[in-house]
């Protein structure tokens, strides 16, 4: 459905329009048309379509649902003569999980469409951003293009705040708990989490190195240096992000090895108690052959003494392992 349409002329919004009135101001090159629609139907999309002669295959994308791990769903810019299209991810933080909407938008000489799907961010402070500025909203689509890019990405920040947050608890975690498996469940959905944002974030990075520097679309000539610092914030998005998998990477391992640690200790009590056993049982063993000339068996002190040898031994052997860490 259509959010908002407004129409815009040297900066200064001139009126709200309707949906039967875009196509009336659909060809006012004088004017600039800036039109928002969310979950849009198959029938305004054709209607639309036909209003500013759109590329099929790129309405066709608009339409399908979102879905990661379809090729035609990352995030990508083309240039159908004189439009541009674009597709970007739109991130947020659901039941413990990211959950991806999306964002398509036509850019034209005259007019920016965005179509916003599976997505409950709203971008009505955009728009009053732009309007409160009518000095750049003047310089045309390519700036709306710019405001709309650098919210998106805005939102970015907030995921990379909580991953690392996470990141932080189970780094504490780590040397408190015993119970190791949840914690590397716990890293596994933080690498997955990452991995998503890496997957929005990544080709967006070289969406916008196209719009600045170099041979760039006609609407974007005059506001390159937006576009330069909205790419700017990606390349640092990104660069976290890595830091943020390698850090996982490295917090399984300590996990595994802290698992490897209490094992051997473990295994090193284990081994001690089994000498200490092993000494009263060599002397238990000794004493309890039954050949006949053994003197001192028939001796009034022989039952006290050979106790007091295995306990001394077995003491003798104990201190020992525990002056030395095993016990």
């Amino acid at each position: 459905m259509l959010i908002n349409c407004s129409l815009y002329k040297d900066g200064i919004k001139q009126k709200n329009l309707t949906i039967d009135e875009i196509s009336h101001w659909a060809g006012k090159q004088d004017h600039v048309l800036w039109a928002a629609f969310n979950n849009v139907d198959d029938v305004l999309l054709d209607k639309i379509q036909g209003i500013f002669k759109l590329n099929e295959l790129a309405v066709e994308d608009t339409g399908q649902p979102v879905d990661f791990a379809e090729q035609n769903q990352i995030p990508r810019i083309v240039e159908y003569q004189n439009t541009i299209f674009i597709m970007a991810n739109m991130l947020e933080y659901k039941n413990n999980q990211i959950e991806a909407g999306e964002m398509t938008l036509f850019v034209g000489s005259n007019y920016v469409l965005s179509f916003r799907k599976n997505s409950d961010h709203r971008f009505a402070n955009v728009r009053d951003r732009c309007e409160r500025e009518p000095d750049l909203l003047k310089l045309g689509p390519g700036y709306i293009l710019y405001a709309i890019l650098d919210e998106i990405v805005d939102r970015y920040f907030p995921l990379l705040n909580r991953i690392e947050d996470e990141m932080v608890m189970i780094e504490k975690e780590m040397f408190t708990k015993k119970d190791t498996k949840k914690l590397i469940e716990k890293l596994y959905q933080l690498k997955t989490q990452t991995t998503d944002l890496r997957h929005a974030t990544m080709p967006l990075s070289e969406v916008l190195g196209k719009l600045h520097g170099g041979r760039v679309p006609a609407v974007c000539m005059n506001v390159q240096d937006y576009f330069n610092d909205i790419h700017n914030h990606l390349i640092r998005i990104n660069k976290s992000i890595e830091n943020f998998r390698d850090g996982i990477t490295t917090s399984v391992q300590v996990s595994l090895a802290l698992v490897t640690i209490e094992e051997s200790e473990t295994t090193k009590k284990l081994a001690a108690w089994a000498a200490i056993f092993g000494v009263c049982t060599t002397g238990v063993g000794i004493w309890g052959m039954n050949f006949k000339h053994m003197p001192e068996l028939d001796w009034q002190y022989g039952y006290p003494l050979s106790l007091l040898i295995i306990f001394g031994a077995a003491y003798y052997v104990y201190r020992k392992f525990k002056k030395s860490g095993w016990l």
